[in-house]
């Protein structure tokens, strides 16, 4: 269901920048879908806005042995100035909340510049300049594709804040090989050679918050091919939201087999495609923003039909329809979330989303 910006929608944006800075309630105008019958706009008391320094969506369940996701808490609070101090860090075993402060290059050298982290982790910039460049970080053991359930020594509790990634020569960040409780929030991510932010190989509950994406190709991966399916099936539940995906040009996400997929409240600008469900992935597509998008959301895309659902989003200057077919999940059988109405989407994206807002 799909719906076009009015005038009192544009006044609405302008009162929901306002009631995000001050994180209180307002009155709103709410689209409501209703299936075939179209979409009614009436006078509501508008949803709680979930704060935007709150941890919301999969990495926030407790399953498999974690409740939660709580990265280094309760560890050193370190500061990592230079490259050497931070790959030490993160390779250190137990909790640590890893400080970066400046611009730190990650070296290629023989990992093709992917630089593995430890469970229990929290990595988060310093004010709004802190930068990871030249490499990207990767979550999770090293691959075996005979591993069909998470290994003991499976990488979990990993919280990445307020990084600027760019130039990596692979992917920016990559989660792979059952690594599970993982929130990337409130970063920075561009000119990357491969994912910006690649999630696979039976990884599970994550959450990917308040991101801008820009001057990329491919954005966000969710299971790797179509042979994934013995790691795959029944995992990968990821929550997307609030990111900003500026000019960024596909994979938003691209998804194979996930079992649940919650994509809500994210701002699109100006891309190729934004979600592709494939191989029987089940996908809610919920209360998004999508501008000048090709193909805002696919079921027909590459190798078997995927399931989607869409509900709440606007659609502008777009070349086609969101696709839908089949059921999905409801994500609040896992988590309690609050999804701001599309109309706002844009503001509070522009507003929040990215590096020096947290």
């Amino acid at each position: 269901m799909t719906s076009r910006v009015t005038p009192a929608a544009s006044r609405h944006l302008r009162r929901a920048l306002r009631a995000l800075v001050a994180f209180a309630a307002a009155t709103a105008l709410v689209t409501v879908a209703q299936g075939a019958s179209g979409a009614a706009s009436v006078p509501a008391e508008a949803a709680h806005t979930d704060p935007v320094d709150a941890m919301v969506g999969f990495a926030t369940v407790n399953a498999l042995g974690q409740n939660g996701t709580t990265g280094g808490a309760g560890g050193p609070v370190v500061t990592a100035t230079t490259t050497a101090q931070f790959l030490d860090y993160i390779s250190r075993p137990g909790p640590y909340v890893i400080r970066v402060s400046g611009r730190i290059t990650l070296p290629t050298g023989s990992s093709d510049g992917m630089h593995n982290v430890t469970s229990d982790k929290t990595i988060i910039g310093v004010g709004a300049n802190a930068a990871l460049v030249g490499g990207g970080l990767n979550i999770g053991v090293p691959v075996d594709d005979d591993v069909t359930s998470p290994p003991a020594d499976a990488v979990h509790n990993i919280i990445i804040r307020n990084i600027s990634f760019s130039g990596a020569t692979d992917d920016m960040i990559n989660v792979q090989m059952f690594s599970h409780h993982v929130w990337i929030d409130h970063n920075d991510f561009s000119n990357g050679d491969d994912g910006a932010v690649d999630i696979k190989r039976g990884s599970d509950f994550v959450t990917v918050s308040w991101n801008r994406f820009h001057d990329h190709d491919k954005t966000l991966l969710l299971s790797h091919d179509e042979d994934a399916g013995p790691q795959d099936i029944g995992r990968l539940r990821v929550t997307y939201h609030h990111n900003y995906f500026d000019a960024s040009d596909q994979r938003h996400p691209r998804v194979r087999f996930a079992n649940l997929v919650h994509v809500y409240n994210n701002y699109y600008r100006d891309n190729s495609y934004g979600i592709a469900s494939t191989y029987d992935a089940g996908v809610l597509v919920e209360n998004n923003y999508f501008y000048s998008v090709n193909n805002p959301g696919r079921v027909k895309f590459s190798g078997d039909l995927g399931r989607l659902v869409e509900r709440g989003n606007i659609l502008v200057d777009c070349n086609h329809p969101i696709e839908t077919r089949g059921t999905v999940t409801e994500p609040s059988t896992y988590y309690s979330y609050s999804a701001d109405p599309a109309a706002d989407v844009p503001a509070i994206v522009s507003a929040g989303a990215g590096v020096g807002r947290i």
